[in-house]
């Protein structure tokens, strides 16, 4: 009976060595054959390329060495394929050989780049496997193992490199604490925090460029932080980008529209570069036949407001302009002496210009610019013009000669200039223009 015992027992544990047991799974990620790859191949290639596969999954690395041999390396799969093999046998050194030969015929080959990754992960060389993960996300932005990866080690070497920039810049070494947000700003490029963290360092430095640089990215992450908004904006002010200044302070009013402060530096910027809110009134001055002094008051104004770089002196007073809608005009434009008022201080804002007067505003407009370094070049010798219905003793024929020889104004077929003839709008807009083109 003990003898059968034996021999039963022996008979079982000679069966169970014949038992082959399987290989273990990969350790690693190993995603399915893409479709953009299998739809390409012949029936043949895509059976044996996705027998490897199958292989790889269950840890055969020898069965999928076979399928491999006979897809051939001219597949996209080849490669990759043995440095999943080579993985599975932690030889990571030639698994990094057969991805990276991958991916010198195929760059965007994501299961090549997730290899690579998963290699530097194992190898602590976080860097280069932030890198491929990256490949990985611009070929596939939604993977869903990449993207997790990604995120985790993207916060994790963000952080340290904040750390190691804080440190750096407690100890008063700035230029450390720059690179290390440099490097911070490798990992997260959208980081408003890091970016404020540079700007800062900047200021301190008086690179106002860099600065700028800084703030500008900043609020293109975080558009609606009002007090980022504020700091940019007054930064371009410092720097003398008015008109990008303003443009920031009038987002931040749209943000923040009660606030007086903001309004008050937008007024400030408004009058400093000249601009106005033109009112409805102004694009009737093109519809009229007769241009009144107030239309060209505005004209003159909104037409110079690039070129007229000097501030107005202290306009005059003016006692007749409060209900016109050109009151602002009218103080610039006197102030800078090119339209009079009257010995009564009225600007009878509502009388129609003449040709007469157009003339002397040109003219006075031409001797100021010329005082700011402009130059004029006349078209014809004031000696040799002759005009049919102006003499020498006229109150304008001196501005009349003078507009004529620089051919912003011109008489009509019958040589005459008709001086008190009214002016139209569309005519002083014409005159207005050419009187611009020569300036620039």
């Amino acid at each position: 009976m003990v003898k059968k015992a034996c021999l039963v027992l022996f008979l079982s544990l000679l069966a169970a060595s014949c038992v082959t047991i399987p290989p273990p799974p990969p350790s690693f990620y190993f995603e399915n054959l893409p479709q953009s790859l299998t739809t390409a191949m012949t029936l043949d290639e895509r059976i044996l390329a996705e027998e490897a596969w199958n292989y790889i999954r269950q840890g055969r690395g020898d069965k999928a060495e076979r399928s491999l041999s006979r897809l051939g390396p001219e597949s996209p799969l080849y490669y990759v394929g043995w440095g999943y093999i080579s993985f599975l046998r932690e030889d990571l050194t030639t698994a990094e050989a057969y991805f990276k030969s991958a991916l010198s015929d195929f760059p965007d080959l994501s299961l090549a780049h997730t290899g690579l990754a998963q290699i530097y992960e194992r190898t602590g060389q976080e860097d280069k496997a932030f890198n491929e993960l990256r490949e990985v996300l611009k070929i596939n932005p939604e993977h869903p193992w990449a993207r997790t990866e990604y995120e985790v080690l993207r916060t994790k070497k963000t952080e340290e490199a904040i750390s190691e920039a804080l440190a750096a810049f407690s100890r008063g070494d700035s230029e450390k604490a720059k690179e290390a947000y440099l490097k911070a700003l490798h990992y997260a490029p959208g980081s408003a925090a890091v970016h404020q963290a540079l700007a800062e360092i900047y200021k301190k430095e008086k690179k106002i460029s860099n600065v700028l640089v800084h703030l500008k990215a900043a609020v293109a992450s975080e558009p609606g932080d009002k007090k980022l908004l504020e700091n940019y904006a007054a930064t371009l002010s410092e720097a003398g980008q008015y008109e990008r200044s303003l443009e920031v302070y009038e987002k931040l009013l749209e943000l923040d529209s009660a606030n007086k402060t903001i309004q008050g530096r937008v007024e400030n910027l408004k009058s400093r570069l000249g601009i106005y809110e033109l009112p409805s009134r102004y694009s009737e001055i093109a519809l009229s036949d007769a241009v009144t002094r107030e239309g060209m008051a505005a004209l003159v104004a909104v037409k110079l407001k690039d070129i007229l770089t000097e501030p107005a002196p202290q306009p005059p007073i003016i006692v007749d302009i409060s209900a016109s809608w050109a009151s602002k005009f009218i103080l610039k434009v006197t102030a800078l002496g090119f339209l009079d008022v009257y010995s009564n201080h009225t600007f009878q804002p509502r009388k129609s210009i003449t040709r007469g007067e157009m003339a002397d505003l040109i003219f006075r407009i031409i001797k100021r610019l010329e005082s700011q370094g402009h130059r004029f070049i006349r078209q014809i010798p004031m000696e040799r013009i002759q005009i049919a219905d102006v003499t020498p003793e006229h109150l304008y024929y001196m501005p009349i000669i003078q507009v004529l020889s620089y051919q912003v104004m011109e008489l009509y077929p019958d040589k005459g200039f008709r001086p008190d003839l009214t002016l139209s709008g569309p005519e002083a807009i014409r005159i207005m223009d050419i009187l611009l083109a020569l300036v620039r």
